[in-house]
């Protein structure tokens, strides 16, 4: 499975799809790249005259690239084709920096373990200098749809 077919899986859509590339992805883990548009809605009111990107973003941000992206190929990798939801079981973020309009990130997770459905990651945001920008674990369940 390519990344642009992972992305095309992906169930979001603009303005809430927050991946713009996948550069690597295996069974173990994947590596992808978002730039937040500073013409995105939440940045008018958050912060008033110096936007930053909300916590609760970058947070879905890790999640659509080290999480749902990586699920979406290990279930393909099974011969399962995912046409569901993904609902989010628990996270355990730590932020250290802010992300500023205009600013491309890049994710780096890597897999805790997936069974039973359920993929825990552990996930890491930088900004293009290096930096690290926030760190912690996600988890989720892959939930089929009832009519498949």
């Amino acid at each position: 499975m390519t990344s642009k077919e992972i992305i095309t899986l992906l169930p979001y859509s603009k303005p809430f799809l927050f991946v713009d590339d996948i550069e690597s992805i295996n069974e173990d883990g994947v590596r992808g790249s978002f730039t937040f548009d500073p013409e995105l809605d939440f940045y008018k009111g958050h912060f008033k005259n110096n936007p930053i990107t909300p916590g609760v973003i970058l947070t879905e941000t890790m999640a659509q690239i080290g999480l749902v992206s990586l699920g979406i190929f290990l279930l393909s990798a099974k011969e399962e084709d995912f046409n569901g939801q993904v609902a989010m079981t628990s996270t355990n973020v730590e932020f250290l920096r802010p992300v500023f309009p205009g600013e491309k990130v890049s994710v780096v997770s890597e897999k805790i373990y997936f069974r039973f459905n359920k993929l825990k990651c552990k996930i890491t945001m930088q900004n293009l200098a290096g930096d690290k920008v926030c760190y912690g674990e996600l988890a989720g369940m892959f939930i089929k749809n009832a009519n498949g």
